[in-house]
């Protein structure tokens, strides 16, 4: 499955908030489809399976990346020791573009993405543009000395997120440092990660 294009709007109101897909709020908050909420004057019960695909979907919108891209992500998770669950969530917010986006440098994962890739961005020092780079402890990540570039990003900072703790900012200079490696109380997304597993297990 190829990443999503579409309109992201109906994403968020089938799935929820997903902050790193759009900053946009939708004016209607019933899922999308012929007959919204109800059917038949009754709630819709989902299924087991529909339940954790919901949450499923929900990580792989909000972090952009194709199903066969988190089944890796999975798949690595599974091969390290701890919750694989809370690995998961690390791993994806540990990407280069997931970084950018939650220093506030971009208003999405996906304008993230384009920023690292266009080379607009410098990891250490050194200009990186592969969007899944595993940044790690003590990584500085910074703006290239192009006025445009730093337009960008200091456009983007006015409309920034709250800070999570593993990740430092000085606005001064456009530089970010990953302090620590994220845990599960910084990712800002509500997701049920053990589900995630769950729907893979047959899988991996």
């Amino acid at each position: 499955m190829s990443r999503y294009f579409g309109p992201r709007l109906r994403i968020v109101r089938r799935l929820g908030e997903l902050p790193g897909l759009t900053a946009k709020i939708p004016k209607k908050q019933n899922p999308p489809g012929q007959h919204g909420p109800n059917q038949g004057g009754r709630k819709r019960k989902l299924s087991q399976y529909n339940v954790r695909l919901k949450e499923k979907q929900k990580l792989r919108f909000h972090y952009g990346i194709t199903e066969s891209q988190l089944l890796r992500y999975v798949r690595k998770a599974r091969q390290s020791k701890g919750s694989t669950g809370e690995l998961l969530l690390q791993l994806l917010e540990m990407r280069l573009d997931s970084v950018v986006f939650r220093l506030g440098m971009a208003p999405t994962i996906a304008a993230a993405r384009q920023l690292v890739s266009h080379g607009h961005i410098r990891l250490n020092a050194q200009k990186v543009t592969i969007p899944s780079y595993q940044c790690e402890q003590q990584d500085k990540i910074s703006v290239v000395q192009k006025k445009h570039s730093q337009q960008v990003v200091t456009t983007n900072l006015e409309t920034a997120r709250p800070l999570p703790g593993h990740l430092t900012f000085q606005k001064e200079n456009l530089e970010g440092i990953v302090t620590k490696i994220a845990d599960r109380e910084s990712i800002g997304l509500k997701v049920n990660e053990l589900l995630i597993v769950e729907f893979y297990s047959r899988k991996v």
